[in-house]
């Protein structure tokens, strides 16, 4: 069943950011959203929860330097995107 994403304003921003400095990455970028709103336990998004201070929020790769971290909402299938960017950038 697939999933919905949920885009919020301040998402859009950060990823238009993200995407501004790094254009190399948009194929990759989008192709991660698609597979994340397809199948989100696809492995080689390598789908995590976090610990800490971002208890509650998941992690997926887009590739080995850089991740998406979301919210993700199993009971409604939704998919809330809340950062991008490089591991030091978005933990």
């Amino acid at each position: 069943m697939p999933y919905t994403l949920v885009f919020t304003e301040q998402y859009n921003r950060k990823a238009a950011r993200f995407l501004k400095r790094h254009p190399e990455l948009r194929q990759q970028y989008l192709k991660t959203l698609q597979l994340l709103e397809a199948n989100p336990f696809h492995p080689s998004l390598r789908l995590h929860p976090l610990h800490g201070k971002w208890e509650g929020l998941h992690s997926v790769s887009i590739n080995l330097s850089y991740r998406i971290t979301l919210e993700l909402l199993i009971k409604d299938e939704q998919i809330i995107p809340v950062n991008v960017g490089d591991h030091d950038a978005i933990y």
